[in-house]
């Protein structure tokens, strides 16, 4: 995959005094020091190296700037729902990270050396699978929660919902992400992560908030709504998807927590938006025409429930 990719800060180097590296580094966000949204012009131009380790496309429902250029003819990348002007702004939403002698912080140290033990258990490619959020592989993730196949042509609205609420979700971090650019556990403690491929774009993109929380919790909000039967499963599920990001060691407990805040905000906007609405409501079909058909998850299901209970 070919991209232009906005310049980035260098990662800390890490020297005898580990907490210098540790505090959270504040850098000039897009708008040259003024709390505001990254721009979507910016953002369009520049393709963002994503919270997620991916690239997160930008263009917006109006389609109102030219699109990124991306060669890898794989890789898809779906508009949200929201103008730039409604997404969640996590500026206001969000304090500041934990600074390396906090209490807070202390937890997320805490946390981080409790997922130790699951490094190459089935819970650790669980969540190697979990950071992938190239499509299809976000539907099959959901998909044994949801108690059916989430298919791009049996269940296309379902499908379409998981992609767009994917883009508007992680928008919704860069605001804060970009003002602390919070340097991430691997990188402070010289580690590496599940998904050693990601390390050199996850080095200098900020770790607060979690980009991939914040669409693995809306995913899960949105389709407990297009699916209630199974909102405790689906649920669960959503949790455990922002849980792999710290047994990746590619975030801190403390992103993963304010990830959810900004799923859960996003969803919120997004239940006023008429483009949603409608396709939240075609989705709902799908699911009753799957119950209907007797339609089952083609995933091993049982190995995935396996992977989650090891803690």
């Amino acid at each position: 995959m070919r991209s232009n990719v906005p310049a980035q800060v260098d990662p800390p180097v890490l020297g005898k005094d580990n907490g210098d590296a540790l505090r959270s580094k504040t850098t000039k966000d897009f708008s040259g020091g003024s709390q505001c949204m990254p721009t979507l012009s910016y953002l369009n131009k520049s393709l963002v190296i994503s919270a997620f380790g991916l690239i997160v496309s930008t263009a917006t429902a109006q389609g109102d700037s030219k699109a990124p250029d991306v060669t890898d003819p794989h890789f898809q990348l779906s508009p949200g729902y929201l103008k730039q002007a409604d997404l969640p702004n996590s500026l206001q939403l969000l304090g500041p990270p934990p600074s390396a002698e906090s209490k807070a912080f202390a937890r997320d140290e805490e946390a981080r050396q409790d997922t130790v033990p699951l490094r190459g258990t089935a819970r650790w490619d669980l969540a190697k699978r979990d950071a992938d959020l190239n499509f299809p592989q976000p539907a099959e993730t959901f998909s044994c929660a949801m108690g059916m196949k989430i298919d791009k042509e049996k269940t296309p609205h379902i499908y379409k919902v998981m992609q767009r609420v994917l883009t508007d979700a992680g928008l919704s971090t860069y605001g804060v992400k970009n003002k602390y650019n919070r340097v991430r556990p691997f990188v402070a403690h010289n580690e590496g992560t599940c998904w050693p491929d990601q390390e050199p774009l996850l080095r200098s993109d900020g770790s607060y908030p979690s980009g991939h929380t914040a669409a693995g919790w809306g995913w899960a909000l949105v389709l407990a709504q297009v699916n209630p039967e199974r909102a405790n499963e689906l649920l669960s599920r959503g949790l455990a998807f922002g849980q792999s990001r710290v047994i990746c060691n590619a975030h801190w407990q403390s992103d993963v927590d304010a990830g959810r805040v900004m799923g859960a905000a996003t969803v919120a906007r997004l239940h006023v938006d008429p483009a949603f609405l409608a396709d939240v409501e075609a989705a709902r079909g799908e699911v009753e025409k799957a119950k209907a058909a007797g339609e089952a998850p083609k995933a091993d299901c049982s190995a995935e429930a396996a992977a989650l209970s090891q803690k």
